[in-house]
């Protein structure tokens, strides 16, 4: 084992928390897409996009792709695909912009996904009790900021290079 600038034993990739959290992610990802795919018959990606249309009707597909983080390209074939379902469809925006909305057909199978996600978030918050459930949300969010700071310094780092 390697030690740390601090003499302590450098721990192994198994117990680094950016790897745990990692893990985690992917499993609750990989649960809801089977669940979305079985009773919606929609990918993952498909319902962040949903999601996203939803929660506002003023998205460029640009907006979403960011939102979403995913590329404007990958972005671009989800948006296609629930428009070809009948789930979204685009306005003339300004210049060659258009917005996305959900269609009818869209906005049921959005009710439906987003009960089906707050079931799961209910089942993994009540498997905590509400004061580790209080904690993590915090947790989350203080990650989140330093995560979003380092990412930016990295960027400075590798623009100046």
């Amino acid at each position: 084992m390697v030690e740390r600038a601090d003499g302590k034993d450098l721990v192994p990739i198994s117990e680094l928390l950016s790897y745990r959290l990692s893990r985690t992610s992917s499993a609750l990802s990989r649960s809801a897409a089977l669940r979305y795919r079985r009773e919606f018959d929609v990918s993952l990606g498909e319902w962040r996009a949903i999601a996203l249309i939803a929660s506002d009707p003023t998205l460029t597909l640009g907006r979403l792709a960011r939102r979403a983080g995913l590329d404007k390209a990958q972005m671009s074939r989800v948006v296609s695909k629930l428009t070809e379902r009948g789930f979204v469809y685009r306005t003339t925006g300004s210049g060659r912009t258009s917005q996305l909305a959900l269609t009818e057909t869209g906005i049921g199978v959005y009710r439906g996904l987003i009960t089906a996600a707050n079931e799961r978030d209910a089942m993994f918050l009540g498997a905590l009790s509400p004061e580790e459930s209080e904690a993590l949300l915090r947790a989350i969010d203080k990650l989140a900021e330093l995560a979003l700071s380092l990412e930016r310094q990295e960027r400075e780092h590798a623009d100046s290079d």
